[in-house]
């Protein structure tokens, strides 16, 4: 697909190489010509300067010959315009990256308006996802499918744990709990196992399992995990808004910690119900004076990535709680990521993952559809929920029979009210929602997991 992305940020940089890497034909613009340069220089992309609001600029940079406009700027207004030029210029598809809690209310509208195929608002995807790994307070990742029927949840074995030295074909009898473990990390490799596979304390392990199992398969794996009330969140951007609003509407205590004194009380008068307080997250007499020890959750999402990584390493010393840091700068990611700073949150990473989901779905051919994709193991496996439509080689099939690409494998079928972990002598049928895990990158058809 021939793809335009307005805006050389972090987002439209993750984008870029994102999509670059996935064989699209990708064009970038940006006013900064150092920020296009940047782009374009790092990834196998074509580089415009230009104004994506312009509609000269658009045509030289090929919009007439585009398939989808992506407008990632940093300014929503400018994102959506740009869109409304693409679509009337190009009569392409359009994707915005609408920020504005404001502009996400009348997003419905909006859409209709000016034509977009869809909107992304990366802090409140955020959000969101923080909001699940709350839910499950032991995971490490909460991933969702077949409309949050069926979870998809990384842990660590612990020790003592049943699952220690357990043959996977044995994992049944043993454990009793309807659950497929479809992907382990073991120190730095990546395996997608079979029966045969032996489990070991201190693995990181994928577990598909209805939402109904989630908490009998912890208690069986011997992993206990209190549940989550009280919850403080360091700063107090857009991120922590969206986060602390959906988290009071779920019944949780929010304390919020903000260091500008305006914006303190503008968040006191927009979150009524949750404790503001107007300091630097960073000073531990005022950590201390409120009590952090007897936090459940700490969210560091503050614009700082050194005030959120100090935040998180010195909660980890004082307390048990779950910690999730935001990081904004590639390059301390790989460095943060050898840190006991919890779950890190990156806006851009979500963003990309949701539009990379779009884009497939829009690469359809057979019927079959990439309704749902996370990225997953520090991005080294996808999972992917496919559509089954009329003509998939895949319908009808007993799993058994399937010949399927090495490294990849079925976890579940979504039938109707019907949740399935499967065996082999299940079948897909044409309707069903199919999840598929896979260290092979860019499947957009269930039938591109068929071997020949």
């Amino acid at each position: 697909m021939n793809i335009i992305i307005a805006g050389c940020g972090r987002v439209g940089h993750t984008l870029a190489e994102q999509l670059s890497n996935e064989g699209h034909q990708i064009t970038v613009m940006d006013t900064n010509p150092n920020a296009v340069q940047s782009v374009s220089s790092a990834c196998d992309v074509i580089g415009y300067v230009g104004d994506c609001t312009s509609f000269r600029s658009q045509l030289e940079a090929g919009i007439e010959e585009t398939d989808l406009l992506i407008a990632a700027t940093d300014q929503d207004e400018k994102n959506m315009l740009a869109c409304l030029i693409g679509r009337k210029t190009g009569h392409c598809q359009t994707i915005a990256r609408v920020r504005s809690p404001q502009y996400s209310d009348e997003i419905g509208f909006l859409k209709e308006e000016l034509g977009l195929s869809m909107s992304v608002n990366p802090e409140s995807a955020a959000a969101h996802e923080m909001q699940r790994l709350i839910q499950v307070p032991s995971a490490l990742e909460v991933d969702t499918f077949a409309k949050g029927r069926v979870n998809l949840i990384s842990l660590v074995i612990p020790d003592g744990s049943v699952l220690d030295g357990l043959k996977l074909r044995d994992y049944y009898p043993k454990v009793k709990e309807s659950a497929l473990i479809c992907v382990v990390q073991r120190d730095k490799d990546i395996v997608i196992p079979d029966g045969n596979f032996v489990l070991r304390a201190g693995d990181k392990i994928s577990v598909t399992l209805p939402l109904s199992s989630v908490n009998a398969f912890l208690n069986k794996v011997g992993i206990k995990a209190k549940r989550i009330r009280d919850v403080l969140i360091a700063g107090g951007g857009t991120i922590s808004y969206y986060l602390a609003d959906s988290l009071i509407k779920a019944g949780l205590n929010v304390k919020l910690i903000e260091k500008d004194e305006e914006r303190s009380r503008e968040l006191s008068e927009l979150l009524p119900r949750a404790m503001i307080i107007n300091g630097d997250a960073t000073d531990k007499s005022l950590l201390l004076e409120e009590s952090v020890e007897d936090m459940d959750a700490v969210c560091a999402l503050m614009d700082s990535d050194e005030a959120n990584i100090l935040l998180a390493l010195f909660i980890r010393k004082e307390t048990e709680a779950k910690m999730m840091t935001r990081v904004h700068r590639n390059s301390y990611e790989d460095m943060v990521a050898e840190m006991p700073v919890g779950k890190i949150i990156s806006t851009k990473k979500i963003t990309a993952e949701y539009i990379t989901r779009y884009v497939r779905s829009m690469q359809n051919s057979l019927g079959s559809d990439v309704e749902t994709l996370y990225h997953m193991m520090d991005g080294r496996v996808e999972g992917l929920e496919f559509n089954v439509g009329p003509g998939s080689r895949a319908a009808g099939v007993k799993l058994k029979d399937l010949r399927i690409i090495p490294n990849t494998l079925i976890c579940c079928i979504s039938r109707g009210k019907y949740v399935i972990i499967p065996g082999g002598n299940d079948s897909i049928e044409v309707g069903d929602s199919v999840i598929v895990v896979t260290t092979k990158k860019g499947l957009n058809d269930i039938d591109e997991m068929i071997a020949g």
